[in-house]
């Protein structure tokens, strides 16, 4: 039995003539975290958007657990165990952060009582009654964290957490995400930041328009000429 959770095989994406994911094959493994980088544009938010189901591949495989999953809608992706976080966290501003979890928790049925424990690992629960519109952005990234987490997910999709937050704040998610790593939570993290990257991964994809240009360790892709060609612009 294949000890992979997630795999993409011949995966293409286009909006109209412009071909935004060209080939993309990857695998991910239970507990392993993969760093998915590239220049603007190259296809990173696309890859997470059509593996969590927000769009649909136009050819290839999406495989969740040995199972294609290419035409099951995003809820019931959810339901199997896959969730995501947003670049621009979209938490329920007028709710307190306990609501915000207890919300994704009723939707799968987690007990209330692990509501608290959740808040503990995300750093808010000494917060937890405030409304999430009054958090700062890094605790509404962590927000954003706490709910995919409230669904019990095998596979987390995490869109750049890191961007605009401090080094200090960044050593803490940067913890967080390891931990969820040590429980068994898979993840594939869209950054820009590679430092970042580097603390909590040693494998990353590297995408130039829409192509996987490497897959290895991060300090290998830094002397790959054509990541190289592909970050700087030049042919």
């Amino acid at each position: 039995m294949s000890s992979e959770l997630l795999r993409l095989v011949g995966v293409h994406k286009h909006f109209g003539a412009q071909v935004v994911l060209n080939d993309v094959n990857f695998s991910v493994s239970p507990g392993e975290i993969v760093g998915l980088v590239g220049p603007n544009g190259s296809g990173k938010t696309t890859t997470i958007n059509v593996i969590s189901g927000l769009l649909q591949a136009d050819q290839g495989e999406v495989d969740f657990q040995g199972h294609k999953i290419n035409r099951l809608p995003m809820h019931r992706r959810s339901h199997l165990g896959i969730n995501r976080t947003f670049q621009v966290p979209k938490v329920f501003r007028d709710m307190t952060a306990r609501e915000n979890i207890e919300v994704a928790a009723r939707a799968v049925h987690l007990p209330m009582s692990e509501i608290d424990p959740i808040l503990h690992d995300i750093g808010l629960l000494e917060l937890a009654s405030r409304n999430a519109g009054s958090l700062t952005v890094n605790q509404q990234k962590l927000l954003d964290l706490g709910r995919a987490l409230a669904t019990r997910p095998k596979l987390l999709l995490v869109d750049e957490i890191g961007a605009g937050l401090s080094p200090a704040e960044l050593h803490v998610i940067a913890d967080l995400l390891k931990k969820l790593s040590a429980r068994g939570i898979a993840m594939v993290v869209v950054e820009h930041l590679l430092e970042f990257l580097n603390r909590i991964t040693e494998r990353v994809i590297v995408l130039g328009a829409g192509r996987m240009l490497f897959e290895g360790p991060l300090s290998a892709a830094s002397r790959d000429p054509e990541v190289i060609a592909a970050f700087i612009g030049v042919a």
